[in-house]
């Protein structure tokens, strides 16, 4: 496996690409377990080397589950992703694929990602998505408002904000319309300090390199206005958390070959009448079957647990669901089934790892397909007033601890994302878990300390 990725590197030279953009320097990327980017600033002079035998990083220390005693894991930069940094056109972001010991390691998040896109392509399915990634704009400790005159109680769309934060939300704007991503809008959301920015839907992989190289991109440029750009689910405990729904569909190829959206479709069946296909039926109905299994990996971090089910916050609501349930174009529910062969799954949120959350979602979403999973009637009600009325709902997981072990315990979803991953998933996430529960806390000391 590894020398197929070292012969489709070598299609495009990255030496004579770099050399024609006056590029200097290459930041040979990938993604670890728990989502954090990791690099090596290779000179425009080496990175012949780097596509041949891969750039050489230890493992142990780049926050995979490997030991000091493992060999080097080496990254093979995937030339076909390469973006030219906009605002330092000497440097060149490149997202790559570990090797260990001359095969893909199988718990790195862009390889797990990419046996969902092979798995699916053998079902004949070339998945896209587009995501809509919220995020806070914060002081530089991350404690309060980047922004102090954004106070209102009802902030969403506000045009006072949006002319205040003018000159972030325009710089990375026009870098993403440079870089032909296709960014349509831009918006304050539901919090305070909070905003959203869209661009056009993709080939699943693409779309996950772009929001990694998205993430880069806003922390770079609220850095250098002096502010602090956070995915954090619930930066601060009164306002709406950051959410990064996700849009699915499924066509008959790749890229600009695609012709026909698989999940389209209408006919007199509940899905029917949302306008989806035989197989987005199925599809949906595997993301139902699998909800509370795919949470830990849509909802990753301690501080997930703060906005799903969470009460409705000072603008009146949490925006987040609560329950596994589905409907038409109806926001409180887990998926919005919105018309023209596509849903949004309104679960992850803004430190999901993007690599391996389309991977949990197309693998729940297959299964289904291959199960002929029915998801059931819509619940076209207000969920989060009326949920209480409807029967058999399952909830969400409570917290993280309990988010995984309901993935450990879907057999379906750990075999799909494969035994090594799930090991060195589990492995990871339960140690940060152990080392939440064991920090003394305020609360601690005010409920129980007169007891």
């Amino acid at each position: 496996m590894a020398k197929d990725l070292q012969t489709q590197g070598a299609q495009t030279n990255l030496e004579e690409w770099g050399n024609e953009r006056g590029i200097k320097y290459f930041m040979v990327n990938f993604t670890d377990l728990l989502g954090a980017q990791r690099t090596k600033l290779v000179p425009l002079r080496g990175i012949a080397k780097m596509q041949e035998g891969g750039a050489g990083f230890a493992g142990f220390a780049g926050g995979m589950d490997y030991t000091p005693a493992h060999p080097d894991m080496l990254v093979m930069p995937d030339a076909s992703a390469a973006i030219q940094i906009p605002w330092q056109k000497d440097i060149a972001w490149v997202p790559g694929n570990p090797v260990m010991k001359g095969e893909l390691s199988a718990h790195a998040p862009r390889n797990v990602l990419q046996k969902q896109i092979a798995d699916a392509a053998e079902l004949g399915l070339h998945f896209k998505i587009g995501v809509e990634p919220e995020f806070s704009l914060l002081s530089p400790d991350g404690r309060s408002l980047a922004d102090e005159l954004d106070t209102r109680a009802k902030p969403c769309y506000d045009q006072q904000s949006m002319m205040r934060n003018y000159h972030v939300i325009r710089e990375v704007s026009e870098y993403m319309l440079e870089l032909g991503w296709g960014n349509y809008q831009n918006d304050h959301e539901d919090a305070n300090g909070q905003w959203e920015m869209n661009w056009d839907f993709d080939d699943v992989l693409t779309m996950a390199d772009q929001l990694s190289f998205f993430k880069f991109m806003i922390k770079y440029v609220a850095e250098k206005h002096g502010m602090r750009a956070s995915f954090m689910p619930k930066p601060l405990p009164h306002l709406t958390g950051n959410g990064l729904h996700v849009h699915i569909s499924a066509w008959d190829a790749k890229g600009d070959d695609a012709r026909t959206n698989l999940f389209a479709g209408n006919d007199d069946t509940p899905t029917g009448r949302y306008g989806l296909s035989e197989t987005g039926k199925h599809f949906l109905g595997g993301l139902i079957d699998h909800g509370s299994g795919l949470t830990v990996i849509c909802c990753p971090s301690v501080n997930s647990y703060k906005r799903i089910g969470a009460p409705a916050t000072v603008s009146g609501s949490s925006w987040a669901p609560t329950s596994i349930t589905w409907a038409g174009d109806n926001r409180t529910h887990l998926v919005r089934v919105p018309g023209g062969g596509r849903m949004e799954l309104r679960l992850p949120d803004g430190s999901a790892n993007p690599y391996l959350m389309p991977a949990v979602i197309m693998a729940a979403g297959l299964n289904g397909i291959r199960n002929k999973s029915d998801p059931g009637e819509a619940q076209e009600i207000d969920m989060f007033a009326e949920g209480h009325k409807v029967k058999n709902a399952p909830p969400l997981p409570h917290n993280m601890l309990d988010g995984l072990r309901r993935y450990e315990a879907d057999t379906v979803l750990t075999d799909a994302m494969g035994e090594e991953f799930t090991k060195a998933f589990l492995k990871k996430k339960h140690a940060e878990w152990r080392d939440f529960v064991t920090h003394f806390t305020e609360w601690e000391r005010e409920h129980t300390l007169d007891i």
